[in-house]
């Protein structure tokens, strides 16, 4: 096995404390959001004045010791800052132009306490240290976990999600099991399926996501329900908060049951590739679909619908590429993402191109297949012989998630 390691996990869980460290925690929020504002303030003056961007370096010597909480609190703000412009710019790099550099300023930010900014004690106590301002040991926030991770602790984020919380993240001291299997296994990711995948022993599995839309067919429902009576409030009033703090949970919760429906999606297909002797996993790089959303109708293409702008852009595809890397990492088993142009329409049989219309992709040479198998079928050929052949599939698979 190539490489021996770990996996970080991630505990977001309720913690108990005192009102007075409440108001504390969310005044570290606040801070981390100056942090983030005067992060753009600085970076903009910056490059009025040298024409080029703000160095971590500079932004470093900025910023410390100016704010009341931990020096590697302010860090974290500054470094998701820096990831967050680098990333919009490797973006219009590649041509998505309408991709912004970070602007917008925030009223809260998550804090978060690495290493050295947090200390654990016994019966779930945790020590969230506040570190040095103006020359003076500040007071630590001192809260309580009931089940922490057996793992040892990495990092310590506080987050808000129907309510605050603790987003642990820890080692679970598990090392990945070993796997001599052979086996390799392509994967077409969809929005109505979302997982189809075909393995070079034949057998194949679709994994059904009409849950995950139906999730969203709500959450979509009972935010322009919100929205609408938000309207109609004066800005800042009593009953505009109420609507607003409706809207925070029906995000919180929507979210919540995604995330769950979405790992057992991918758990599924762990345990289907163990049952297949699976190695190795490659999926469709799927990165710019949901950039390529425009309403406006282009030369000589049909404008898209706002519903099918809607489905394009909640699709969650790289939240499951992630949630498989480290299911199928943890069993010893490689995913690697592959080009996949134009494996939807070409016919393996003899060559042609065709955009399919239905949910079944049919040629007029004869051949027919499920248009998501087909997908994972072409992706699998071409990555082991370096073009589109013909694969035969002895079983076919249909999982629902529950």
């Amino acid at each position: 096995m190539e490489g021996v390691f770990t996996i970080i996990r991630v505990l977001k869980t309720t913690f108990h404390t005192t009102k007075d460290n409440i108001e504390r925690l969310f005044a570290c929020n606040r801070t981390s959001a100056n942090v983030w504002n005067d992060c753009l303030g600085l970076a903009k003056e910056h490059f009025q004045k040298n024409g080029k961007w703000i160095d971590r370096g500079t932004l470093h010597l900025a910023t410390k010791g100016q704010y009341p909480v931990h020096s590697q609190s302010i860090q974290a703000v500054y470094e998701k800052y820096i990831d967050a412009r680098e990333n919009a710019h490797k973006a219009r790099a590649l041509g998505f132009t309408q991709i912004r550099y970070p602007y917008k300023e925030k009223k809260h930010f998550n804090t978060k306490w690495k290493k050295d900014g947090f200390r654990v004690g016994e019966n779930g106590k945790i020590e969230l240290s506040l570190g040095l301002f103006r020359g003076k040991r500040q007071k630590p926030i001192v809260v309580r976990v009931k089940n922490l991770p057996s793992g040892k602790i990495k990092e310590i984020e506080l987050v808000y999600d129907r309510g605050l919380r603790l987003a642990i993240a820890y080692d679970d001291g598990i090392t990945p099991k070993e796997n001599d299997h052979l086996g390799i296994a392509a994967i077409d990711l969809g929005e109505i399926h979302t997982i189809a995948s075909v393995c070079d022993n034949g057998q194949g599995v679709i994994i059904t996501g009409r849950k995950i839309r139906s999730l969203k067919r709500l959450r979509n429902k009972k935010m322009k329900e919100l929205q609408k009576k938000i309207a109609k409030c004066q800005k800042g009033s009593r009953q505009w908060k109420k609507y607003r703090q409706a809207l925070y949970y029906v995000l919180g919760k929507s979210d919540a049951q995604l995330t769950d429906a979405l790992h057992k999606t991918t758990r599924k297909f762990a345990n289907w590739c163990l049952e297949n002797k699976v190695k190795r996993v490659v999926v469709g790089n799927m990165e710019g679909v949901q950039r390529n959303t425009s309403p406006k109708k282009k030369k000589n293409k049909r404008k898209r619908s706002r519903k099918h702008n809607q489905k394009m852009s909640q699709w969650q595809f790289g939240r499951t590429t992630t949630y498989l890397q480290y299911k199928l990492a943890a069993e010893g088993i490689s995913l690697q993402k592959v080009d996949e142009s134009y494996t939807t329409q070409t016919c393996p049989v003899c060559g042609r191109r065709k955009k399919p219309s239905s949910r079944n992709y049919s040629c007029t040479c004869g051949y027919r297949e499920h248009r998501d198998i087909h997908g994972a079928k072409n992706i699998l050929s071409n990555y082991k012989y370096g073009k589109f052949r013909e694969l035969s599939l002895d079983q076919q698979k249909y999982l629902r998630i529950a």
